[in-house]
């Protein structure tokens, strides 16, 4: 009586033997083992699992592409070609100078090939070479060896999945068979989960041989530390809170996910506080040398003994942790208030703006638009500034500042153009091209700008919206400067501006007409230009020395002067743009004696004014010397002189 066929697949796979009366016929490529399942030769593999056996007459043996899957064994100089049931290792021995030929040509030496000793790594000080070294060193070695290690692991423990370790080496691995059937293969080492989806990872990769492997490293994590990460800018104390683990599929590509893998560690330090951020990174490798990157990896949850994250990709993996930066409370006071007071300002400035129909014109416009703009970046940053967790809602508030900002900006140096724009025109005689200027780009210049800024600096780098203590722009890799660059280039324009303003101001306005001077005293106009110009981002050219890393007390003072110029930024306005007007104070005190009841009173005024206006048009007017090339000076209408002065007048207040 024939007995069972001796358990010669993995015991964690499960397979439903045949009954001995069932004769199973073998396919292609492979050999029979007994009547009830058969061995793909090697070189190959089932098609329905992945491994050698075949148990039912679907499966056929598909042929395994040992380059594609890094199970090669060529030297580092042959080029792989794979061919059905095997590779060959192409090379010109002894000759790395028509080594070139080899990638042309199927040139099969033996001296192409690695030989066992070659392929495993020294397990014996496997990693002194990283204790030893530098820290360029280590930056430059560490990603090889982690890849040379995860192959080694994976190649080993293929063809008996399970779950082993390595004192040598100080890892402990677990290997499960992955196919694109499955969906979701759960691995555990060293009280370390990962949980992928199998069907992802090998869609991209058909003929790759099917498993999947989880390393635990015990102490790499003394070498690979907190140091390596230099993205944590405003960061206290970053250390590593996990062991090191690596995910691999067998393949020497970092493999990309279109789902996500699933990683919880466990903590290696007890006990966490509310100022401690744990941030979920992996080993990047770089020309410039290797370092642990949030790229592709996103902080789940955690709890005090385990942490969850989720990747986009296979690599070696850790947790950080980090301490937030010390909060000043005395910077917090001045911040919060100040922004509350500036905001107020701002709120009564755009009141001021819409209600006062005696000042509105393209100046007042530009002031309103400038005033929405900051007064909701001043709200925002108020009630979203450290609001980081979720992370896409952190971004979603840094995407919105860099715009608001940015359009803040916009309108500032709008207001540079046009008063520029306003003094040239009067020192001409010719105040046409204003009216102009408005319709055609003040608002597609003022909002339309920014907004295809922040458009390119999303679509190059989203993940830079938003930091670990801050809903902000980051600073690593020059992602600032997109916001930085145009407030440089807006400040110096507006700087050139009111240079030539200032100039035109002392030197040649006085000379169009005498009026000017006796209407609106120079100092004032000075003052106001100056005023401006403050408006226009002194507090923000303090800003460009907080990007590069300073000294504690410097980088202290500095962000003392930077927070309590911009947070007087919608003070200034207020003050220079409605208390110093003359005109919005006479509407201010028609507001108050309205709310008194002396109605009659105010109405008398304004009929006294009115005539007082209408006389004042209807007298004759000095003529005006015209300012044009070697022409003498000729009489111009009374009234354009007039409306010339008060329409400077006007913009002024």
């Amino acid at each position: 009586m024939p007995t069972d066929p001796p358990c010669l697949v993995p015991c964690n796979e499960h397979f439903v033997l045949f009954p001995t009366a069932f004769y199973l016929s073998c396919p292609a490529n492979a050999i029979r083992q007994n009547s009830t399942f058969c061995v793909c030769q090697d070189g190959f593999q089932s098609s329905k699992t992945g491994g050698k056996y075949i148990f039912s007459h679907e499966e056929q043996c598909e042929d395994v592409d040992e380059c594609e899957t890094g199970l090669a064994r060529c030297k580092d100089r042959a080029y792989c070609r794979n061919r059905i049931g095997g590779y060959h290792c192409s090379c010109v021995p002894n000759s790395h100078l028509f080594n070139w030929v080899a990638g042309i040509f199927t040139l099969d030496y033996s001296q192409c090939y690695e030989t066992p000793s070659e392929a495993t790594p020294p397990l014996k000080d496997y990693w002194d070479e990283l204790r030893a070294g530098s820290r360029e060193d280590v930056r430059r070695a560490a990603a090889q060896k982690l890849q040379q290690l995860e192959l080694f692991v994976w190649n080993t423990s293929f063809a008996s999945p399970g779950k082993g370790s390595n004192t040598q080496l100080g890892i402990v691995y677990e290997t499960k068979r992955c196919s694109k059937k499955q969906k979701k293969t759960f691995l555990e080492a060293g009280n370390n989960t990962m949980d992928i989806d199998c069907a992802d990872a090998y869609g991209t990769f058909p003929k790759a041989r099917s498993a999947v492997a989880l390393i635990a490293y015990r102490s790499l994590g003394d070498i690979l530390n907190g140091s390596f990460f230099l993205e944590g800018k405003g960061l206290r104390e970053v250390t590593l809170k996990s062991q090191i683990m690596s995910g691999t599929i067998g393949l020497e590509r970092r493999v990309q996910l279109s789902e996500p893998v699933f990683l919880t560690f466990q903590h290696t330090q007890p006990g966490d506080n509310k100022e401690t951020k744990h941030i979920c990174v992996y080993w990047a490798e770089a020309e410039q040398g290797g370092s642990w990157s949030t790229q592709g990896c996103s902080y789940v949850s955690s709890n005090d003994s385990y942490t969850t994250c989720k990747c986009f990709h296979l690599s070696s993996f850790a947790v950080l942790v980090a301490l937030s930066p010390k909060e000043d409370p005395v910077l917090d006071v001045i911040t919060s208030v100040g922004l509350g007071l500036s905001l107020l300002c701002l709120l009564l400035a755009a009141l001021t703006f819409l209600l006062c129909k005696a000042i509105q014109n393209t100046s007042t416009s530009l002031h309103l638009q400038l005033s929405l703009c900051l007064s909701l970046a001043h709200l925002l940053f108020l009630t979203g500034i450290t609001r980081t967790e979720p992370q896409w809602l952190c971004s979603v508030i840094a995407g919105l500042l860099h715009y608001l900002y940015l359009a803040a900006f916009t309108w500032m140096f709008l207001e540079g153009l046009h008063l520029f724009f306003t003094v040239r025109n009067l020192k001409v005689a010719n105040y046409s091209s204003t009216g102009r200027f408005k319709k055609r780009f003040l608002y597609p210049v003022g909002y339309g700008v920014p907004a295809m800024t922040v458009a390119v600096s999303a679509a190059v780098g989203y993940q830079n919206y938003g930091t670990y203590t801050h809903c902000w722009l980051k600073y690593d890799k020059g992602f600032i400067w997109g916001f930085m660059g145009p407030v440089a280039v807006i400040i110096l324009i507006n700087l050139s501006f009111y240079f030539q303003i200032l100039w035109i101001l002392r030197t040649r306005l006085a000379s169009l007409n005498k009026e000017v001077s006796t209407i609106q005293d120079t100092r004032v106009m000075t003052f106001k230009a100056i005023a401006q110009l403050f408006i226009l981002g002194c507090s923000w050219g303090v800003g460009f020395f907080m990007v590069e890393e300073v000294g504690e007390t410097i980088g202290l003072a500095l962000a003392y002067l930077f927070t309590i110029i911009n947070v007087l930024q919608g003070v200034v306005l207020f003050i220079v743009h409605c208390l110093l007007n003359h005109q919005v104070r006479t509407e201010f005190r028609r507001w108050v004696r309205r709310l008194r009841g002396d109605a009659g009173q105010d109405s008398t005024e304004g009929s006294r004014s009115t005539t007082q206006t209408q006389t004042r048009t209807e007298e004759p007017a000095k003529p005006a010397e015209r300012i044009q090339r070697g022409e003498p000076a000729s009489v111009e209408p009374q009234y354009q002189t007039h409306i010339i002065t008060v329409s400077w007048n006007r913009t002024l207040q």
